[in-house]
């Protein structure tokens, strides 16, 4: 777990990133580190994001390119459901979110960035939805009221976030019983060599705050889930581009063979309906 000045100093790198990464369009975000402009931005790839295009609800201007899965494809969402979308971004979960809880059901987006919390607002004024709204507001400190959310759903976020537990256990509070979870996410899956751990944090951000994938699924049993599955998982290739800039070909080649890896994880879980755990009786 991070300090808490660490944790104070990766948050406002996190928002001045972000900030930054919302003045940006789709494509440029796609091909240069997560969003951040590094330098590596001649570097064409789709390292991490998937293809939101054919699902119902996509809206193209809130799509960011900053995802590594499609966590609402996965997250079982029903008409009239209250769903809560951590690190909204622009609004693109959300949205899709929305035309599946429909005008009986309510959307919320949580964000750090006030200026992606300003963009997501636009675009829904634009598409006239009312049942869609938007906060500014930390994940470890969430600005809701404790077992109000159906669903929470989050794409390539808590990664970010300093203190995973109490991300965790802040989800778990706003679920009412018996609701779940369906949150794509960035692990690891063994040791990386040094360098391509550098290449990673620089050619994707995301990366710099992913934990072991064993430790990430055991904070989420730990903060009082049930039926912990994994829904979908991707190994994510780095370009060769990247991977001869810090490994030996001998290296890359046994990087490329090898078990371990930086891996695009969609992990369900449930708040029970009967538990003792923190948050279960808010």
């Amino acid at each position: 777990m991070a300090t808490p000045e660490t944790s104070e100093q990766l948050k406002e790198i996190v928002k001045e990133k972000y900030a930054r990464i919302s003045e940006q369009n789709k494509s440029v975000n796609e091909s240069s580190c997560c969003g951040a402009t590094c330098g590596c931005s001649t570097v064409d790839y789709v390292v991490m994001a998937d293809d939101y295009t054919k699902l119902k609800g996509y809206a193209p201007d809130a799509d960011l390119g900053l995802g590594c899965g499609l966590p609402t494809e996965f997250a079982l969402i029903k008409e009239g459901d209250t769903v809560v979308d951590l690190g909204s971004g622009a609004g693109n979960d959300c949205f899709v979110a929305r035309s599946i809880t429909g005008e009986k059901g309510k959307v919320i987006g949580i964000d750090f960035t006030e200026k992606m919390i300003e963009k997501a607002r636009v675009n829904a004024d634009k598409f006239g939805y009312r049942n869609v709204e938007f906060r500014q507001g930390d994940i470890e400190n969430i600005p809701m009221a404790g077992g109000v959310a159906d669903v929470v759903v989050s794409n390539c976020v808590l990664n970010l976030v300093p203190d995973k537990k109490q991300a965790f256990a802040e989800t778990f509070r706003i679920l009412r019983k018996g609701g779940h979870f369906s949150v794509s996410d960035i692990v690891l899956v063994g040791a990386l060599p040094e360098g391509l751990r550098k290449s990673a944090e620089m050619y994707a951000g995301c990366v710099a705050g992913a934990i072991q994938k064993e430790e990430y699924l055991t904070i989420i049993e730990k903060a009082g889930f049930k039926e912990v599955k994994i829904q979908k998982e991707k190994r994510i290739e780095l370009p060769d581009e990247i991977l001869k800039a810090y490994l030996s070909e001998e290296a890359m080649n046994d990087f490329k063979e090898g078990k371990s890896g930086i891996v695009s994880v969609t992990v369900y879980a449930e708040k029970p309906v009967n538990c003792c755990a923190p948050g279960c009786c808010d």
